[in-house]
């Protein structure tokens, strides 16, 4: 198994188990090579183009046809990329409700350029997709999020977008950093739940022994039936 440098990681990891989701956690000091005859050009929004390092990805998520994982059509294995962010409410608006937080979605070019590269040589039958899991200030308020988990303490909201989706999408946010990410109406837009299944609220507890009741937050949202 692949150490987990960071909580976020460590979290995702220990959601998949709750969820009995099959995967496999890609060790960087393993992975496989890229083959030589298949060189990594990455091409920015503004069309320039330059060779890069082909960057590892973080699970193999295994799932079957029923399972409403995120997919574009082809199928559920998903070649996941764990983005971690940290999510701050704002102060409540006039009527008293708290504002809706900005969900920040960036990664680098490479990120994307990499993910598409691993799509191409793991086949048809997986999908890569930014996983993107939001370390919040306290549980989130209800519907805000379709899937949400607490572990040691901390609430988690995951969404999940396929690579070809935010490429189609992206705008540059940095040419310095090398920087791009999607409008937040785009965001959501082409974002979805990983598991909508779950459907609700997951406490996971160091002694996490089986499945924990869920909190219904309203119907689940398929992940990609657009």
């Amino acid at each position: 198994m692949a150490q987990r440098r960071h909580h976020y990681e460590q979290a995702f990891e220990r959601y998949l188990r709750a969820e009995r989701v099959p995967y496999v956690a890609v060790d960087e000091a393993k992975k496989a090579l890229m083959p030589e005859d298949t060189p990594l050009r990455v091409r920015g929004p503004g069309g320039f183009e330059h060779e890069a390092t082909l960057k590892s990805f973080d699970f193999v998520l295994y799932g079957s046809s029923g399972s409403g994982r995120v997919s574009d059509g082809r199928a559920c294995n998903v070649l996941a990329e764990v983005k971690g962010r940290r999510v701050g409410w704002s102060r409540p608006g006039p009527d008293g409700r708290a504002r809706s937080p900005r969900l920040e979605s960036w990664v680098t070019i490479e990120d994307v350029s990499s993910l598409r590269v691993w799509g191409s040589l793991f086949g048809p039958e997986f999908t890569p997709a930014f996983v993107f899991l939001y370390w919040c200030e306290g549980q989130p308020p209800d519907a805000l999020f379709q899937e949400i988990f607490e572990h040691r303490g901390r609430w988690y909201a995951v969404r999940a977008v396929p690579v070809e989706a935010y490429a189609a999408a992206m705008k540059t946010r940095s040419p310095r950093w090398g920087t791009v990410d999607v409008s937040p109406a785009v965001f959501e837009r082409i974002s979805s739940p990983l598991l909508p299944s779950a459907g609700g609220v997951r406490r996971l507890d160091a002694g996490f022994s089986g499945p924990s009741p869920l909190i219904d937050l309203g119907p689940d949202l398929p992940a990609m039936d657009r």
